[in-house]
């Protein structure tokens, strides 16, 4: 259940507003991980474009490129970015395939013990940590109880790969696809001037970060300026950090 409890321990208390995040993709994609995939995806990109400016800096690549160069580093970003949306798409059919077989074990737990009180234990272990801290000891025991007197009786349910996992996987590796775009359209705008093409394109990249965060920020009802620019600092961090480490 980790991509649950992930959603479930950053979801806001109060009711989330209408935003693009929220709205994204509509129902097979949470905002939380709209995001994510925004940022990942335009992180991929900084990667390329930061690295070629500090080569150009340092004159290891001569800041005159052939014309048509800017091309073939647009297909090449496009290119490790589609790869990346493609297996952050397996990776989420996964994350939404497993948790099921977990909550098929512990129906299966549930169903075969011969305890109610080891039954009540199994998920009080899979629930604690979100009604721990809104609930009373004696109100959890009597909740579980009741909980598990409904799984004795359920049916399982399919724990397949589903519909709605291929539709969620398609629309995170279309997300950053999409992402990305703005950051690498300089590059085709300007084939002549390929390093003012990178600095446009930087200068995009950390817009879109700060525009994500500043949605999510309206999303969670917190200040939408201060979330726009820790998201677009932590970008240029981790950006700096994979540098320094040859990525």
């Amino acid at each position: 259940m980790f991509r649950e409890r992930r959603r479930q321990r950053r979801r806001p208390v109060t009711p989330p507003k209408e935003t693009i995040l929220s709205n994204v993709l509509g129902e097979f994609l949470e905002p939380i991980d709209a995001l994510f995939t925004i940022f990942y995806s335009v992180l991929f990109a900084l990667i390329f474009t930061l690295s070629y400016s500090v080569l150009i800096y340092h004159g290891v690549i001569s800041s005159s490129f052939a014309g048509g160069y800017g091309q073939e580093l647009f297909v090449a970003i496009l290119g490790a970015v589609t790869a990346w949306g493609i297996i952050d798409g397996v990776v989420y059919v996964l994350g939404e395939h497993l948790p099921r077989r977990e909550r098929y074990r512990l129906l299966r737990y549930v169903q075969s013990t011969a305890s109610e009180e080891e039954a009540a234990a199994a998920i009080a272990y899979e629930l604690d940590f979100i009604l721990a801290p809104i609930t009373s000891d004696e109100q959890r025991r009597s909740l579980y109880h009741e909980i598990n007197g409904y799984l004795s009786q359920a049916e399982p349910q399919a724990i397949g790969i589903q519909r709605q996992d291929l539709v969620g996987a398609a629309a995170t590796a279309l997300l950053s696809v999409v992402a990305v775009l703005p950051s690498l359209l300089p590059l085709l705008l300007l084939p002549d001037d390929t390093a003012l093409a990178i600095r446009i394109s930087n200068v995009v990249s950390f817009a879109v970060m700060f525009a994500a965060g500043y949605g999510w920020g309206l999303h969670t009802d917190t200040n939408p300026w201060k979330i726009g620019l820790l998201l677009s600092s932590v970008g240029l961090a981790m950006v700096l950090v994979a540098m320094l480490l040859g990525g």
